[in-house]
């Protein structure tokens, strides 16, 4: 099968280059042009990765960015005519993979989706239906809301599946306590930063019971907090 990339672009001169330059390259390209039908698009296609237009007609790509994190865990790259440094520095702390500037490129964005994908497809997917990331000792069925830790069944609460969920999605990747609110609660400005710290330690509990001896999640001091990029093969 072809790996599927996902286009959310408004503008059809673009979209078209990009089309090309993938399908030339053995990909198959979706092409819609709203946040709205992108987001349809990656539930129901479920592409290898994104490339996602910071300027779309309906809302913006940062919102859509946001959302999709709680729909999938490709990897997406950034794509604007915007020049101005802070775009492309908003769109890295939120967790993308990739920024790219028009005018661009193409066989530049076709070799960048080239890199994510071999660094991403280290996940697999089990037969009951569990994505196994790299560290293998997670993982998680995005239908059931469900993660396991070296085999046994996590009971989280939605904010306890939606932290961990973020973490694994870059392991070892800092997120800030602010980034974690944006992510993953509903309505960000009603939480603090304690609520972030309270969830973390509920979880870091919970993992405990299974692996006593395995640190999952680091903490940043100052900045945040980051799962564990190196897992022993069994609980310890």
């Amino acid at each position: 099968m072809k790996p599927k990339i996902l286009i959310i672009e408004n503008e059809p001169a673009i979209a078209d280059t990009i089309r090309y330059a993938l399908e030339t390259e053995g990909f198959e390209a979706i092409w819609c042009t709203t946040g709205e039908e992108g987001l349809a698009q990656l539930q129901t296609q479920l592409p290898a990765l994104s490339i996602l237009d910071i300027g779309l007609p309906d809302m913006n790509g940062f919102e859509v960015f946001k959302r999709a994190q709680a729909l999938s865990t490709a990897p997406i790259i950034f794509l604007t005519a915007r020049s101005d440094e802070i775009d492309r520095v908003v769109g890295l702390e939120l967790g993308a993979d990739d920024y790219i500037a028009k005018p661009f490129s193409p066989r530049e964005l076709v070799a960048r989706i080239r890199t994510i994908l071999r660094r991403t497809n280290k996940t697999r997917v089990t037969a009951n239906g569990f994505s196994m990331p790299c560290p293998a000792a997670l993982q998680i069925d995005d239908e059931r809301r469900a993660i396991r830790f070296y085999g046994q069944l996590l009971d989280l609460s939605r904010y306890e599946y939606g932290l961990l969920k973020t973490l694994i999605t870059r392991p070892g990747r800092v997120y800030t306590r602010d980034e974690l609110l944006a992510l993953v609660w509903d309505e960000p400005g009603e939480s603090t930063d304690r609520t972030i710290d309270a969830h973390i330690k509920t979880l870091r509990a919970k993992l405990k019971l299974i692996a006593p001896g395995v640190e999952a999640i680091r903490t940043h001091r100052g900045t945040g907090y980051a799962l564990e990029e190196n897992f022993p093969e069994a609980p310890t």
